[in-house]
Formats: structure tokens, sequence, C-alpha cells
């Protein structure tokens, strides 16, 4: 069977995406490099990075409301744009050398508030602009070109940059925002879809994602099996470098390759992503992905070794990425047009809750026990996970199939 194509809107999509997160990848290192230039308080520097992971908890939902009443391809627009300005007003500060903390935490929050508007509106977005039965590998690619861009070409340019000049980062991260807004900007006009002739008040509003969210049975479960995965997740990814220097014995100046094993897996289960779909169907394919995670994280949990650890890690990371382009796919598929902004909203603030629990839970548990335990437990949270998957997400429940009869 032939798959759909993606077409022109999918490319120009795909291609300000990569941009906007090759500037991102440019830009959070450089902020905490030059935090800790500005001062070597490290509750400051905490501080900053607080600044950026706040928003998502405070306006997440807000930003969800907006996606499903503005204009999703001028919003995601407008907010790159004035993440340009944004950003190139930073980087003309660092230049001028007037940077000073307080610049540093209302950029670090700023940018991060309006991510959170940007993120609802691509994600209720792309269900207008490729073929249902196309969503899973448009996802796929999306993540795929998001990790290259990240992973291999920002991250680890972004020091290199920031050691020939302090501002360069910032600038190119400007550079990337206004082309991410140009190509936005480029894509064919898609109507605007509301759930409600009559809108209500905000809160009213978020209300209603969330009870949508929650009456629908199947994208429920996946949201909380979700949020279970994150808690494990972040948990593994709080200790993962203690855990690769102490008991898989990577050698420091080795760290940087090992940790490319996650990046390499994920680029390989995004471009894999819409082929599972395929197969098997979404609801199941997620089973056994979530399966293959747990096979995957015991494996590492119980390796001594740099090569089978970073190979368990590898296929780990392949499967998260699998999962997150399967669930957001899910989701586009079967919520209402009107309501995608919201809904994606409720569920990505389901995971983001459990996601520090998991961090401090692992900090704790690694400074009272060691690391290993917490690998152990990361994979017996896998394990319930995937139990509790293979329990629930049956395509023929009642009140699980999507009104087409689709899984």
């Amino acid at each position: 069977m032939t798959s759909p194509p993606l077409g022109r809107n999918f490319r120009l999509l795909w291609s300000a995406a990569v941009s906007s997160r090759l500037g991102d990848a440019l830009r959070t290192p450089a902020l905490a490099l030059l935090a800790a230039a500005v001062t070597r308080d490290p509750r400051i520097i905490a501080a900053v990075t607080v600044a950026g992971q706040l928003p998502p908890l405070l306006f997440g939902l807000l930003g969800g409301v907006y996606a499903d009443r503005w204009d999703r391809r001028r919003t995601m627009a407008l907010v790159d744009g004035v993440r340009a300005t944004v950003v190139a007003a930073l980087a003309v500060a660092v230049a001028l050398d007037r940077v000073g903390v307080v610049v540093l935490l209302l950029a670090a929050f700023l940018l991060a508030a309006l991510g959170t508007l940007f993120d609802s509106a691509s994600f209720a977005l792309l269900p207008a602009l490729v073929p249902p039965d196309a969503l899973p590998r448009a996802n796929g690619r999306l993540q795929a070109g998001s990790a290259v861009a990240g992973g291999f070409l920002g991250a680890p340019a972004a020091g290199v940059l920031f050691a020939v000049a302090p501002a360069l980062p910032f600038a190119l991260d400007a550079v990337t925002f206004a082309t991410a807004a140009l190509l936005v900007l480029a894509l064919a006009p898609v109507p605007v879809v509301s759930a409600n002739a009559r809108r209500g008040s905000v809160w009213s509003e978020i209300a209603e994602g969330v009870r949508w969210l929650r009456g629908h049975r199947a994208l429920w479960r996946v949201t909380v099996l979700a949020a279970a995965c994150n808690l494990a997740i972040s948990g593994i990814m709080a200790v993962l470098v203690l855990y690769a220097l102490d008991v898989l014995r990577v050698p420091p100046a080795g760290y940087g390759l090992f940790a490319a094993a996650a990046i390499v897996g994920g680029v390989a289960g995004a471009l894999g992503a819409g082929r599972l779909a395929a197969r098997f169907g979404t609801l199941p394919a997620l089973r056994v992905v979530l399966a293959a995670q747990t096979v995957a994280l015991t494996g590492f949990a119980l390796a001594r070794d740099p090569v089978p650890g970073g190979l368990a890690l590898a296929v780990f990371a392949a499967g998260t990425v699998v999962w997150n382009s399967l669930c957001a796919s899910y989701g586009q598929r079967h919520v209402p047009a009107g309501l995608l902004g919201r809904v994606g909203a409720a569920q990505r603030m389901v995971g983001l809750l459990t996601a520090p629990v998991g961090a401090v839970l692992a900090g704790l548990a690694a400074a009272a026990y060691g690391t290993v335990p917490v690998a152990g437990a990361a994979a017996g949270t896998f394990a319930l996970v995937t139990l509790a998957a293979w329990r629930t997400l049956r395509p023929a429940a009642p009140g699980v199939l999507s009104p087409s009869g689709a899984a």
C-alpha cells in the first residue's frame, strides 16, 4: 500500500520546525553559559533554568485556548516573529555587555511562555496539512528533523559559537525564528475551525478541553500511561551521567558519544513510527513499543559496560520517540479540530506534572542508595505501565474506537 504524500505544506512546516529547533539548541546551552558568566551563584543559575520551565505549567492550558480561538498559521508566525525580536534584543545586550540577572530571567521566561502558544497551535495545525493516515509518518519526520537539528547540529555548535562571541548563538537563534516565521506564512491559509459558535470564558473553554480529554477513554488512558512513563524517563535522565560514568564505566571524554546513542536511536524510531502504525494500528503499536522499551530499559539496568548500555539506551530512546509520535497522531486524528489546541495542551500538562517528581525522587534515591536502584525502578515502572497498557489499550473496547472505527 502506497503511503499518502505529505505535500508542500508539510515540507514548509517541517522546515520551520527544524529551523526553530536548531535555534533552540543554540540558545539553551548558550543561555546557561551566559548565566554562569554573569554570576557564579548556583541559586541564580538554577533560577534561570526554572524561569524557562515554569511557563508551560502556568500558561500551557491558556495557550491551548488561544490556539483554538485564533488562526493557527498566523499565530505561529506571529509568535516566532516576537521570539526573533526578543532573542535579537538579547544578542544586542550581550554584545554591548548589558546583560544582568533580571534580563536573563525575563528572556528565559518570555521565550518559554511564547513557546506554549506556538506548541499548541503547531499541534493543532498539522491535521489540516496532511491526510489522517499520514499523521504518524508526519509526526515522526518532525521529531527526526528536530533531533538532528538539535542533537547533532545545534547543541555541539553552541559552546563553540559562544566561545567565539557570546552574542553569536543568540543572533543565529533570532535568524532561525525569523526564518521559521516566514516559512509558516508561506503555508496555504487554513480555515479557522471553531468548536462552538459562541465562545465562553477562558476558564470554561479550558474546562471543556479537559472534560473532552477525560471523557475519551482511550486518549485519557494514553495520557495517563504517558505521564507514568515520564515519571520513569525523567528519573533515569536525572542520574544518567552518574550511571554512565560510575556503573557503565564510560570514560568522561566519551560521554558525548555515549549520549549520542540516544539521539541516533531517536532518529531511527522517528523514521519508523509511520510504518509501525500502518502495520499494527496505533493503539496496538503503542503496546508493542512499551514492551520493547521495558526490555531495553531492563537491559540498560543490568548492563555494566558502555557498549551494551549504549545500545540499550538507543533502543529505549527509539521507543520514546515512536511513542510520542503515535500519541500525537492518535490525538490529532480523534480530537475535533476546534478542540485540538486545548486537548493537546491538557495532555502535555499531565505529562509535565510527573516529570519533576521523577527527577526529584531519582535524585533522593541515588543519594541514599546509588544509581543502580534508580535504573531498576525505572525498568519496573515501565513493566507496570506495559501491563496496564495491554489490559486497557484495546481498540475493540467500548469508547475506545474513533467515530470512524479506526484505531
